[in-house]
């Protein structure tokens, strides 16, 4: 009041927007389009609000005050908050679109006009839709957090978060959500990729996607780019930023020839036997063919080939005398593979 920004009116105090000169800059909100925010006979100005409000005899919360018994406006409470918590100045302030204007507009107004910095930076995000409308609990169109991860999982949340910008509305609906948890798992088997190629896309591209608003739309098509070209290092290094993962499955585990396992499948009992070598390996994405099948020194009997907790198909495995035909055949769609992912 001191600064001329604020004046009482019969019990209650007002902020005076027009001695503001940065009113209305976070939300864009041109003054001329400003419409009254509390209807009030007491203001001078239809677009000032208030930092006090004087009691009245139906409500049962007040404070004493130099300007007589009342409570606080309701956007002087988070400016509050943030001081007693963050300090006077702080980095980031986030909240939905539909807080820019008018509640985040006053708490900077009011804060700055009393000599605090604030917050440096605001991040304002769009509002979750269902069928066209927003997601509140007063529509009732609302799924809970806990049954979206237990249906959905983390990975598939996560990523749809990514797939659309954080200040543009997102849809969540079934399909929506099919398609991140396809996503989701096409990063997580990365490493079935046959091969690395070369990539344009450096780590570079992923900061810069980041430093430019936080575009994770751009990041996670780079995402998807180290992805297809076999990048498995920048790409770990990538889904890390959000907390996502490779498979740590990836990497076939086989035990050393000659190495007997007891496994049970199906209700047989068998013995893992020595792999048959691929002549492609060394094009292979973990240094063996994914499309190898092992050999036992007996007749056909159930397999096992396991890569870390990834159970694969079971397959009867074969005599020794067709693991030459079966390790041309294994080459030849090594081959294949190659030029697929090639292509």
């Amino acid at each position: 009041m001191s600064r001329g920004l604020a004046y009482q009116a019969g019990g209650d105090v007002y902020y005076r927007v027009a001695r503001f000169p940065e009113y209305g800059r976070l939300s864009g909100v041109q003054r001329e389009a400003m419409i009254a925010q509390e209807p009030g006979d007491r203001k001078e100005d239809p677009r000032d609000f208030a930092l006090w409000k004087t009691w009245k005899a139906d409500e049962d919360t007040w404070w004493d005050s130099p300007w007589g018994r009342g409570r606080p406006g309701w956007h002087i409470e988070c400016s509050a908050m943030a001081e007693k918590h963050l300090g006077t100045g702080f980095d980031i302030h986030g909240g939905g679109l539909d807080l820019r204007f008018p509640h985040h507009e006053n708490e900077l107004a009011q804060s700055r006009g009393a000599g605090r910095e604030f917050a440096r930076w605001w991040l304002h995000n769009g509002m979750i839709e269902m069928g066209a409308e927003k997601m509140s609990k007063s529509l009732g169109n609302i799924v809970p957090l806990r049954d979206a991860l237990d249906r959905w999982g983390r990975e598939a949340i996560l990523v749809f978060f990514m797939g659309a910008h954080y200040r543009s509305p997102i849809e969540y609906s079934e399909a929506s959500l099919q398609a991140a948890r396809a996503q989701a798992d096409d990063f997580r088997n990365a490493f079935r990729v046959a091969a690395a190629r070369p990539s344009d896309l450096t780590w570079e591209h992923l900061a810069a996607a980041l430093d430019d608003d936080f575009d994770t739309p751009r990041a996670l098509a780079i995402l998807h780019g180290w992805r297809a070209a076999g990048r498995l290092d920048l790409l770990a290094r990538g889904l890390a930023v959000f907390g996502l993962a490779i498979d740590q499955g990836g990497t076939a585990r086989l035990r050393p020839a000659g190495s007997p396992r007891s496994v049970k499948r199906r209700g047989h009992a068998a013995t893992t036997p020595r792999p048959i070598a691929c002549a492609g390996r060394s094009r292979g994405w973990d240094g063996r063919c994914r499309t190898s099948r092992a050999a036992s020194a007996s007749s056909r009997r159930p397999g096992d080939l396991r890569a870390r907790g990834k159970q694969w198909a079971t397959r009867p495995t074969l005599a020794p005398s067709y693991r030459a035909a079966r390790a041309s055949a294994c080459r030849t769609r090594c081959e294949k593979e190659q030029r697929g992912h090639s292509a």
